[in-house]
Parts: C-alpha cells; sequence; structure tokens
C-alpha cells in the first residue's frame, strides 16, 4: 500500500506532499510548511508511519520551511538540491540522484531557473515540480540569483521531455487546480506554448505567486530555523 497526500497552506497557496511506503511504515514529505507541522504530525501518528525524510525542491522566498522543525519532532533526515544555498541539511542531491524510502524510489531533476538550484523529483507516473512548473505557470524570475531562460530550458527540454500522461504536481495551487500533466502543460500553459525562449528569458515574471519574505529566505538557508533570532 502506498500512502499519498496532497496538502495545501491556505495562507500562501503552497503545496506539500506526504508520499509513504504502507509495508515499511517509512514516509517523506515534499516541500513541507512550518504552520502546517502539527498537520504533518498528525498525519503520520494517524497512519502509523515514521517520517524518514524532508525532501525541499528549492529555497523557499514566500513562506518558512517545516524542514528543521520536522527533523527535530522526527528524527528525518532533509534532503536538499546540491546548489540550492540550503545549509545544515543531511544529504545534498545531485541531478539523478535517487531517494529511497522503503519500497519508494524519487529520482532528482535538476530543474533550475526560478533559482539556482531548483530540482524536482520524479517518482513513477508523477513529477513533483515545485515552483518550477506550475499548472498554467511556472516559478517567479525576479528572485535572487533567477533565470529565465534557464528557466525556459528546464521546463521544456526537461520537463516536457516525459511523455504527456505524466501528472505535474506543482509547488503552488495558482488556479484552484490541484493537479496537471504534461501533455496538457506543454500543449497549453500560456508561459511555453508558442513562446520563444529570448522572449520567455526578456520577461521578469511573478506568476502571480505570493511576494518574496526576506526572512523567510534567510530561515530556509538553514532549512527554516531562524539563526539570527535564536543568537541575538
Amino acid at each position: 500500500m502506498i500512502h499519498f497526500r496532497q496538502l495545501r497552506d491556505e495562507a500562501t497557496g503552497a503545496f506539500s506532499y506526504l508520499l509513504a511506503c504502507g509495508e515499511s511504515g517509512s514516509a517523506l514529505v515534499i516541500d513541507p510548511v512550518v504552520n502546517q507541522t502539527p498537520l504533518y504530525l498528525g498525519i503520520l501518528g494517524e497512519l502509523g508511519l515514521h517520517l524518514a525524510w524532508v525532501l525541499e525542491t528549492h529555497l523557499h522566498a514566500d513562506h518558512i520551511s517545516a524542514a528543521d522543525s520536522l527533523r527535530e519532532w522526527t528524527g528525518a533526515q532533509v534532503a536538499v538540491g546540491a546548489a540550492s544555498g540550503i545549509h545544515d541539511a543531511d544529504r545534498l542531491l545531485r541531478d539523478g540522484e535517487c531517494v529511497d524510502c522503503g519500497s519508494l524510489t524519487l529520482q532528482t531533476l535538476a530543474t533550475p531557473g526560478h533559482t539556482p538550484g531548483c530540482i524536482s523529483l520524479h517518482w513513477r507516473d508523477r513529477l513533483f515540480t515545485g515552483d518550477c512548473l506550475l499548472i498554467g505557470g511556472c516559478g517567479r524570475t525576479d528572485e535572487p540569483g533567477s533565470d529565465g531562460a534557464c528557466l525556459f530550458d528546464s521546463v521544456v527540454r526537461r520537463l516536457f521531455a516525459y511523455p504527456d500522461e505524466t501528472l505535474v504536481y506543482p509547488g503552488h495551487c495558482l488556479s484552484g487546480r490541484r493537479v496537471s500533466s504534461i501533455g496538457e502543460e506543454r500543449e497549453s500553459n500560456p508561459h511555453f506554448h508558442g513562446v520563444s525562449r529570448d522572449s520567455f528569458a526578456s520577461l521578469k515574471n511573478d506568476a502571480g505567486l505570493p511576494g518574496i519574505l526576506p526572512i523567510a529566505i534567510e530561515a530556509n538557508r538553514h532549512c527554516g530555523r531562524l539563526v539570527h533570532a535564536q543568537t541575538a
């Protein structure tokens, strides 16, 4: 049995994902939000699961991550993209590397552009795309280190290379929808369909996403821990 939950933080529209192997009881959480920590712990307890991994797709700028708090509560390990700029993680993931969780295996895809260290995660018939590819949208290109041309390549050359039926589970809800597919995004996403690389790269895009919070960036460099606040 596989357990799968898509969870939405109402304040920011951020999606996080809980995925678990029922046979081993091992679970992982992708892009957890600190406000939702009690919810994650409650689900884990309800299903009798132990959290093995917290995976971050990138350095978030609009909310504080629950990675450090979940590590403190559960003993889980935190894994982040090798180029993410996130410190204090237990594992740095490079392109093509896999994370095993019981019978589950997720493959890391380097998909930079929204931030220099963005990764997507491929599992079976679905992609967890973070803020790289959204439903009818894409990540901001006005954050520190954003690169529009690089984001275009990540989406068009890497993610759009997957079969049409591959499911897309994004990091944010922009339109009220929770899941899309590669085929739909390739054919109808207005940021990429019929758009050249040069024209995409010339625009600064905020994609309707929540604003940038400097305190979130600073905390998330340390897996969601407010280091300066603790030492002041």
